[in-house]
């Protein structure tokens, strides 16, 4: 089990620049939507460069992050499936799932935005980028507490924790208004 600590190591590794990524994608989305009502000639070359930084994040550091740490992840299942018996393991991979999701729908911003089709609005993607932030949390917390986890302190504190998010959106919004 010497190796174990090591496919732990690189899990957790991939874990970060995975989230790394997605936090850094959905930024990136909201600069490229902004730019796109701009005048040009700043339109095109802002819309340029967004696109291939998009490209480069997206494909050399967020998917194959993902990919490998879901398969250090199984690995560590492998073996350890006694976690598989654990409840905090099937909300934790509850979360997993709705972050696979979200990589997914984040796939398809990406390109809509790389074919130039802008279906969402830049305030849109700040508050779209709140997703991953809640599923961060939440998973760090279940793994840290495991069976100490309060369930219903829990919830309560995800639910906390998003309307929070949601009212700090919403004051910066006004913020960012007031000083156009």
């Amino acid at each position: 089990m010497d190796y174990y600590n090591y496919i732990k190591s690189l899990h957790l590794i991939f874990v970060i620049t995975w989230f790394a990524g997605l936090f850094y994608i959905v930024r990136l989305f909201v600069y490229q939507i902004e730019a796109n009502e701009k005048p040009s000639p700043e339109k095109e070359i802002l819309q340029k460069q967004y696109k291939l930084m998009s490209y480069r994040l997206w494909y050399i550091i967020t998917w194959p992050s993902a990919v490998l740490a879901i398969i250090f992840a199984i690995v560590l299942l492998i073996l350890m499936p006694g976690w598989l018996e654990q409840s905090w393991m099937h909300v934790k991979l509850g979360f997993v799932f709705a972050l696979i999701l979200y990589q997914l729908k984040c796939h398809q911003i990406f390109r809509q935005l790389q074919n130039d089709e802008v279906k969402h609005s830049a305030n849109f993607m700040r508050l779209w980028n709140e997703g991953a932030t809640i599923i961060l949390f939440a998973v760090v917390f279940l793994v840290i507490l495991k069976n100490a986890f309060n369930w219903i302190f829990g919830v309560v504190g995800i639910i906390l924790f998003s309307i929070l998010l949601m009212l700090g959106f919403k004051f910066y919004k006004k913020i960012r208004e007031k000083n156009r």
